[in-house]
């Protein structure tokens, strides 16, 4: 919208000027025509005042956060140098997108050129902020200007993190800590390490060089190769979900929450896990560096429904993983009866849109199934959904 560039005042004072110089003419008073004209002149002015100078600036914009969640808040700091022949006054304002919201406007000249504002994010996705926007008048209040000034900056809105309780000890044991180590390393490399026999270790995988040095039975762990860990499946597929619109269907949303909240659930319990779309489309791999968690929450800042599904023994592949997690929205009874869990020690299924039945065909077939409302608690879906682990001897 092109903001007009005289104020209320200035087109107030222009209307009455016309008025009176038609006035004048009317009643043949000579002084009406003179005021008539002052007034109809003094908006042209002053809109030469506002407009003829000639303004420059430069703008800088820091973040305290590179990555802000939704829900989130981020300062933002502005450096804003204008280079203008005299001091002009107004206010100023930075162009938010949709994905975040704040108070981001202030009067000018402020107290000095760093601008400061809060940032909240309300929606994933990668948007700009900018350019700054400075509204000047003159003197008089009659013409406005509004100016851009400097670049815009990229800003990522990742989904929320919830807080999850962590698996059952003992619950999904065939990813965990104690193979997270040796599934990186490959078969045949030259910096393997043996560990103690135990009772259950076949003999084949002895290793006697260790064996003869170390005087114990040791072990070689490059079988125990696995991929991976634990797996979190993201089923994106259009089918599944409502057709994108202007507004974000709170269903996927909550579902997107869900796939990285557990995803770092698991890295903080020592799962190394791959988070992977239903066609096998890998969104990120988190092996415990910080990096790993930026690339995932960038990837999972613009994921959208697409696509067709793959049989989840496709996506997984043939290792099965210890805790699985498959993520999705529409399903009903034949989808449940379907769903393989591809072996996995700790299957955990939650459908935002499952039909009467469907759930409960699911756990018939070995998962540990929950139903995820968009409105509800998350964190309570994610504990009803928590496989329970076994007692010795029951």
């Amino acid at each position: 919208m092109r903001r007009r560039r005289l104020t209320a005042r200035g087109w107030g004072c222009l209307l009455v000027g016309i008025l009176l110089a038609v006035a004048a003419n009317v009643v043949g008073a000579r002084p009406l025509l003179y005021l008539g004209v002052l007034l109809i002149l003094l908006p042209l002015v002053s809109m030469l005042v506002a407009y003829l100078p000639r303004r420059r600036g430069d703008v800088s914009r820091v973040i305290s956060t590179d990555l802000l969640a939704v829900g989130e808040t981020s300062r933002v700091s502005m450096r804003f140098d204008l280079y203008a022949p005299g001091i002009p006054y107004g206010t100023w304002r930075d162009t938010l997108p949709d994905a975040v919201r704040g108070d981001a406007s202030g009067d000018y000249p402020a107290e000095s050129a760093l601008l400061r504002y809060d940032l909240e994010g309300v929606r994933r996705g990668i948007s700009t902020l900018g350019p700054l926007v400075l509204r000047t008048v003159d003197p008089f209040g009659l013409a406005q200007r509004e100016q851009e000034f400097g670049d815009t900056r990229t800003i990522t809105v990742v989904p929320q993190v919830l807080t999850l309780p962590p698996l059952p000890s003992k619950v999904g044991a065939a990813g965990g800590a104690a193979q997270t180590r040796s599934s990186r390393l490959g078969q045949g490399t030259d910096n393997l390490i043996p560990r103690p026999y135990t009772s259950g270790d076949s003999r084949r995988r002895i290793h006697w060089r260790a064996t003869a040095h170390r005087g114990d039975l040791m072990v070689r762990q490059e079988e125990e190769e696995s991929s991976p860990d634990a797996v979190v499946v993201l089923d994106r597929s259009a089918a599944r979900w409502d057709r994108p619109g202007e507004a974000p269907d709170a269903a996927f949303e909550a579902a997107v929450t869900l796939c990285a909240s557990a995803a770092l659930r698991f890295v903080q319990d020592g799962y190394s896990v791959d988070v992977v779309d239903s066609a096998g489309g890998l969104l990120g791999a988190l092996r415990g560096h910080e990096d790993d968690r930026d690339g995932l929450m960038v990837a999972l800042a613009t994921v959208t429904p697409r696509g067709e599904p793959r049989d989840i023994r496709a996506v997984v592949g043939s290792n099965p993983p210890g805790p699985l997690v498959v993520i999705t929205g529409r399903m009903d009874e034949a989808d449940a009866t379907r769903l393989s869990t591809a072996g996995a020690a700790a299957p955990m299924l939650f459908a935002a849109g499952a039909e009467d039945g469907a759930l409960e065909a699911a756990a018939a077939h070995g998962w540990n199934t929950a139903a995820l409302d968009p409105a509800g608690d998350l964190v309570a879906a994610w504990t009803d959904a928590l496989p329970q682990a076994k007692v010795p001897g029951a």
